[in-house]
């Protein structure tokens, strides 16, 4: 199985973190993994986006043309990048941030209130994970176990946020379960 996904957003918003992080549970779990960065000059508040491969072939090239998955934090990524995505494929939403419908009908859309539920959860910086969980659970290209242990490694001195990132990932998940 081979997923091809772009994960987009602004500068700040974690998008980056959030396709390292799947590498790296992909490589945990003896995938074959690629992570390509791309981001504006401005930083937070620009436009920054990456491409990620997980798959059980060998990743041939970085770019992701046709994504089977977008991960779209903010509008001008979903308009930017839906169509980019493949028929048949997934578009998640930050539905927090993003106050249109995806109009393709040949997709699987999902819905996902990342901000809200980070706020919530009394931690904004976590809205990430929340993407991250929903997709997880929805594909199951990695698990939230090697997610967790990636985050593990990231925090080593910040031991006490693994339980919001934690809670972050499970909540996104019991959106599409």
């Amino acid at each position: 199985m081979t997923h091809e996904l772009i994960i987009a957003g602004f500068g700040g918003q974690g998008v980056l973190s959030m396709g390292q992080l799947l590498v790296r549970a992909g490589l945990i779990e003896n995938k074959e993994v690629s992570w390509l960065p791309s981001y504006g000059p401005e930083m937070r508040g620009g436009s920054a986006n990456c491409s990620v491969i997980i798959s059980d072939e060998p990743v041939v090239a970085p770019i992701v043309t046709d994504a089977s998955c977008l991960m779209a934090m903010n509008r001008p990524s979903l308009e930017k990048f839906v169509s980019s995505v493949v028929p048949g494929g997934m578009v998640f939403v930050n539905s927090s941030l993003i106050d249109i419908k995806v109009e393709r009908t040949d997709v699987t859309v999902y819905y996902v209130p990342c901000n809200q539920i980070a706020a919530e959860l009394g931690n904004t910086k976590v809205a990430g994970n929340v993407m991250l969980g929903a997709f997880i659970a929805a594909t199951g290209a990695v698990s939230v176990e090697n997610v967790m242990q990636s985050l593990s490694q990231t925090f080593k001195n910040k031991q006490h946020l693994l339980g919001v990132n934690r809670e972050a990932l499970e909540a996104g998940g019991a959106l599409v379960k």
